[in-house]
């Protein structure tokens, strides 16, 4: 997802709607469960995934 998608405006004309998009932000930090990593993380620098996708001619 694209980082500016969520820094948009959204207007909500309709009421009930409205109530409906509130009740369901308010219910999201009821269902996060932390889970642990399966993989180990690691940080890649630039040359490193140039290595993995192959360099190209600009």
């Amino acid at each position: 997802m694209a980082t500016k998608s969520i820094l948009k405006n959204v207007t909500i004309s309709d009421k009930r709607l409205a109530h409906t998009f509130v009740d369901a932000l308010s219910h999201t930090d009821q269902k996060y469960v932390p889970k642990e990593l399966s993989r180990e993380c690691r940080i890649l620098t630039e040359n490193c995934i140039k290595d993995f996708f192959g360099k190209t001619d600009k």
